[in-house]
């Protein structure tokens, strides 16, 4: 099935999205979708061909990714923060023959990247004046039923198959750069039928507060995905302030939080919002913590404060996201992700790939229909990380505990995990490399209270250099998201190696910042 076709059976009335201060109905959200699916088929869009999203977080976002998905064509969700070299490259990596744009930056390095057509906001574009160059089209006017016949304001996806792709979604890997994970629309319907399985997980009459970003897959398939499969409203906000959203749980009934740690550490620390600021979550009966480990200590701290306890769970790009959650068993345990949704297997293997005994650790294995199809254009990473059989190894060393529990002890790929995203070193190391005066650089995550870790990179100077601190930041804020920048940068006149001559990661770690 299209993934678009879950809004069709939800009332035309019913309030759906949150955003620019007032509620937008089913309805509109759907015929604003069948817009954007005309205008594309309009334009020479075919079924499987690549369109770029380059949105906040917002009504627009959900409106052009189901119009997409509607369309037949492949969503390629990315970061509008992005610095415009960093989208350039990922533009280039997957060849989008559209790209929809709503910040300057994305713009920019759709330009470059030479994507053939561009769907940019008017504000964009210089109010009302004419498009800069013959291929950029006006959004407001794309997206609206008005400017289509009165047939097309009705959404008619495109007939799809569980293997077509629905979504190209970047991510860390196995090695080297990031890749694009091949999400099919039977991926992403399979994890939202597994996680539904999960009682009362989200109902149709929940309102779900998010403030997450929705070109990361837990934004995308986890609030975005079962919002559109059940038919609960979603309060969307495109920048993350504590107070703010503290407040429009209060004022908008909201029932859900679906959020990452370093936002229930804040939420829990926030200052004084109102009187009786214990009872603004009196609404809310749930609260679920994903895409990075959750500090028991931030946990006990928000049930503590708001009396609502937080549910947590573990995942990956490539699963679709959800693996397991805690949600359903009825208890939590500190440090633990909860149990395999209905329908996916895990398995915790040693290095030979044999079950290892409840209680030891290996590696993280899974398998399910929501195992995603590979890597874009690399069957050797695909082949890599999905075997023969099927399963997915995830890399990541985990254990299950005698009560069935999986614990998720560390990461075995050398990733950064920054305020949930995953940050590759071989990709900043690459960057640093490129200023002026470097020799050396090496990249490793430290222990951050807000972030959960921060980026450090370790820089060995060329002889004679100046280069600086200042000069190696510079340089990544103009080439990467700002999550992936380093936060510490540190000189070494030599680094730590093994026997092949590897840096030693480890070690790195272990020296004093």
């Amino acid at each position: 099935m299209n993934l678009a076709s879950l809004v069709e059976g939800h009332d035309a009335d019913q309030r759906a999205l949150y955003g620019g201060e007032r509620w937008h109905t089913w309805g509109d959200v759907r015929a604003r979708a069948a817009a954007v699916a005309a205008g594309l088929s309009e334009l020479g869009m075919h079924p499987g061909d690549r369109v770029a999203i380059v949105w906040p977080t917002s009504v627009d976002f959900v409106v052009a990714y189901l119009g997409v998905l509607a369309a037949g064509a492949v969503a390629v969700p990315l970061n509008p923060l992005s610095p415009a070299a960093e989208l350039e490259r990922e533009l280039t990596v997957v060849e989008p023959r559209a790209a929809l744009v709503g910040a300057p930056e994305p713009l920019v390095g759709a330009r470059r990247a030479g994507v053939p057509v561009v769907v940019a906001a008017t504000a964009l574009l210089g109010g009302d004046a004419t498009p800069q160059d013959p291929v950029t089209t006006h959004w407001e006017e794309f997206a609206s039923p008005a400017s289509r016949p009165p047939g097309a304001a009705h959404l008619t996806p495109e007939p799809r198959d569980d293997h077509d792709l629905a979504a190209l979604l970047f991510t860390s890997g196995t090695a080297g750069d990031p890749k694009a994970a091949m999400l099919t629309h039977g991926n992403l319907a399979a994890n939202l039928r597994q996680m539904l399985r999960i009682d009362d997980i989200v109902r149709g009459d929940d309102v779900a507060l998010v403030a997450l970003p929705l070109f990361h897959v837990f934004g995308l398939n986890v609030a975005l995905g079962l919002a559109l499969a059940t038919g609960a409203g979603l309060v969307l906000e495109e920048r993350f302030d504590a107070v703010a959203t503290l407040r429009q749980v209060s004022e908008l009934g909201v029932t859900t939080l679906v959020g990452v740690p370093t936002m229930f550490a804040a939420w829990a620390e926030a200052g004084s919002v109102d009187e009786g600021t214990g009872g603004l979550l009196g609404s809310v009966r749930r609260a679920i913590s994903g895409a990075a480990a959750l500090d028991p200590d931030v946990a006990a701290s928000f049930e503590a404060r708001f009396g609502v306890p937080v549910w947590q769970g573990y995942g990956l790009t490539e699963a679709s996201p959800a693996v397991s959650t805690s949600l359903g068993t009825g208890r939590h345990r500190p440090g633990s992700v909860g149990r395999p949704l209905p329908g996916v297997e895990v398995s915790v293997v040693d290095d030979t790939g044999q079950h290892v005994l409840d209680g030891d650790p290996g590696e993280i294995w899974v398998r399910g229909p929501n195992v995603f199809a590979g890597y874009w254009r690399d069957e050797a990473a695909s082949r890599a990380v999905v075997d023969a059989d099927g399963w997915l190894h995830t890399g990541d060393i985990g254990l299950i505990g005698e009560d069935g529990d999986l614990f998720v002890v560390e990461r075995s790929k050398d990733l950064v995990i920054v305020s949930g995203f995953n940050v590759f070193p071989a990709e900043v190391e690459r960057i640093v490399a490129e200023v002026p005066g470097v020799a050396e650089a090496v990249v490793v995550g430290r222990p951050d209270p807000v972030t959960g870790e921060a980026v450090e990179v370790v820089v060995v100077a060329e002889p004679g250099s100046q280069v600086t601190a200042d000069d190696v930041r510079s340089y990544c804020a103009a080439h990467l998201a700002r999550y992936k920048c380093p936060t510490t940068v540190r000189f070494e006149d030599d680094l730590p190696r093994g026997l092949v001559g590897k840096a030693l990661r480890r070690e790195l770690r272990q020296r004093a910042p």
